[in-house]
């Protein structure tokens, strides 16, 4: 079983894997909130088992963020693949309808004044 230090560092790469990437020098608010939620320390208990488990906690939720992530990034990747023409203007679709079906648009003059 990894030490817990390996089990946060790797929780936390696995979700920044997932985050768009930025320079460190200009980080996104959510990178620095992300950053901050990891530096932050857990609340101290009397209780060393408490502790333990709320950590424990901590780290299972941050592994569930980066699962939703990475599912998340999955689902747009594999909407903008079965859905290529999502994105495009309406003339755009029109075009490549009729291309799709053998047939090229005439190219329309811009108007003069």
């Amino acid at each position: 079983m990894p030490s817990l230090s390996q089990q946060v560092r790797s929780t936390y790469r696995a979700i920044l894997r997932e985050l768009p990437s930025r320079p460190l020098s200009r980080p996104s608010p959510l990178h620095q909130r992300i950053r901050e939620v990891f530096r932050a320390p857990i609340p101290e208990t009397p209780e060393p088992e408490q502790a333990a488990l709320e950590r424990e906690i901590r780290i299972a939720e941050a592994a569930q963020f980066a699962h939703y992530a990475r599912a998340q990034r999955s689902y747009a990747a594999l909407l903008e693949r079965y859905n290529p023409g999502m994105n495009l203007d309406e003339e755009e679709k029109i075009r490549l309808t009729a291309r799709r079906v053998g047939l090229d648009l005439p190219v329309l003059g811009k108007e003069e004044k």
